[in-house]
């Protein structure tokens, strides 16, 4: 199973890429990951890979896609693989099908926009432990206090509501084009991965019986 995870920030796709890897046995490959491990393991991808990450310079698509196909020679892609953050643009996901690595299905996971604003924006933080509240899904038992040391919850950064709806925008304008791109290519003559859209919202359970529905 060869998978490609699309969904805009907050839509729960960590979670999920972690059930589709065990449910069947396939690793997660991120570009994050396989950039810092080509750059420890010292090939000649990782020398060139790290002479570009230190001169502050943008890792190209060609050598992004190389790096995938370098990953997914390896043993334990055999039963197939998921990726992770990749691609994020139409040339990327073009340079996946140039480059003839085969994907079974691209997923969407779908969650509108005011959904994830709520989700994110409600999160608050015991800074401390790392306890997650959120302050309609879970509030703490006192508002704006953590339950076990009764100090003050924080609001993460990522977690402000102008910067979520910022990510949400970038999502929208990069990525959210490739919803369209699967769907055509689905759509089309040509050997193309089965598109499906799949519902976050509701109980995780749920959510991942849609997945596994989409995938079989």
């Amino acid at each position: 199973m060869r998978v490609i995870l699309l969904g805009p920030p907050g839509a729960g796709k960590g979670t999920q890429a972690q059930f589709i890897t065990e449910q069947y046995s396939v690793p997660q490959i991120s570009t994050g990951d396989m950039l810092r491990a080509a750059v420890k393991a010292g090939s000649a991808l990782g020398l060139e890979v790290k002479g570009i990450m230190a001169s502050g310079g943008l890792v190209s698509d060609d050598l992004i896609i190389s790096l995938v196909k370098e990953r997914i020679s390896q043993g334990d892609c055999e039963r197939g693989f998921l990726l992770d953050g990749f691609p994020r643009t139409l040339p990327q996901a073009q340079a996946i099908i140039d480059a003839g690595i085969v994907i079974d299905a691209v997923v969407e996971i779908r969650v509108e926009d005011n959904e994830i604003v709520s989700r994110l924006s409600g999160r608050r933080v015991h800074e401390g432990s790392g306890r997650i509240y959120h302050i309609h899904h879970n509030p703490p038992t006192v508002s704006g206090m953590d339950n076990e040391t009764g100090e003050p919850l924080m609001q993460r950064p990522d977690d402000l509501e102008e910067t979520v709806r910022n990510r949400l925008s970038v999502y929208h304008m990069q990525t959210q084009p490739l919803v369209q791109f699967y769907t055509e290519l689905a759509a089309s003559d040509n050997p193309a991965p089965r598109f499906s859209t799949v519902d976050g919202l509701g109980l995780l359970a749920d959510v991942q019986a849609r997945l596994v529905s989409a995938l079989q």
